[in-house]
């Protein structure tokens, strides 16, 4: 793996996050205290940025220097607002295909998920900005590249996006196999939010019960569910097969 790009100590971190430079996570040493440390936390509340408190050792590990006991991971992409890229998609005259991400957290099927989904056509791709793959050179890689040219949007609050993807007249569909609906009865052709889940306990109860249609795929074998990454295909292809 390549290293990540850092940005380490209290003051510039402080000033990349002024500067409006897209940060993955920032990392701090638990029990940070004092005036600049006060400052920083609420720079990552104003701005949203996901962070984390770990043990001293691992920031150690990651900066060569006087990291102050704060590192921040620089993002690997340009993520972007949900509303403005469902905004632009429908300016355009076209139906949104939006695809959400719920906590998919192997970097490997968020690669291959991109990669199908922007070979395919999808619009955007959504994800939570805790308990999430990490979007880093490995996934880059996995994804040839996919994830530099799809719209990426990292939103905190998942119920907010199904929300909005609702006031702007898209069908949120969750592919999970408790669905009652074949996945080729879905009329994909309609603005959509496909949602596919976590890899062990598949989609949340909140997202489920918030969405218009629970697809599934027929599976005849003794494994009851197919890996993430195939799924997403399936329903990726057959979406835009029917847009075709």
């Amino acid at each position: 793996m390549e290293k990540q790009q850092i940005v380490y100590g209290l003051r510039p971190v402080i000033e990349a996050i002024e500067s409006g430079r897209q940060l993955d996570r920032v990392l701090m040493q638990n029990g940070l205290s004092g005036p600049l440390a006060g400052e920083l936390k609420s720079r990552i509340r104003e701005y949203g940025i996901p962070f984390q408190y770990v043990p001293v050792e691992k920031l150690a590990r990651l900066a060569q220097g006087n990291h102050q006991g704060v590192v921040a991971l620089v993002a690997a992409v340009a993520y972007r607002d949900f509303v403005f890229v469902v905004e632009e998609i429908v300016g355009q005259g076209r139906a949104p295909f939006v695809l959400l991400l719920d906590r998919i957290t192997d970097v490997r099927n968020m690669g291959a998920i991109a990669r199908t989904a922007e070979c395919a056509g999808v619009d955007a791709l959504v994800v939570p900005d805790h308990g999430s793959a990490a979007i880093n050179t490995d996934a880059l890689k996995t994804s040839s590249g996919a994830l530099l040219r799809l719209p990426l949007c990292r939103e905190g609050n998942l119920k907010t996006v199904v929300n909005l993807a609702k006031q702007y007249g898209m069908q949120v569909v969750a592919a999970t196999e408790k669905g009652a609906v074949h996945y080729r009865e879905v009329d994909f052709r309609k603005p959509t939010l496909l949602i596919m889940g976590n890899e062990e306990t598949g989609i949340s109860n909140e997202l489920l019960k918030m969405s218009d249609l629970r697809a599934k795929l027929p599976i005849v074998g003794q494994v009851q569910s197919l890996n993430v990454g195939v799924a997403a295909g399936i329903f990726i292809y057959e979406a835009l097969e029917q847009r075709l």
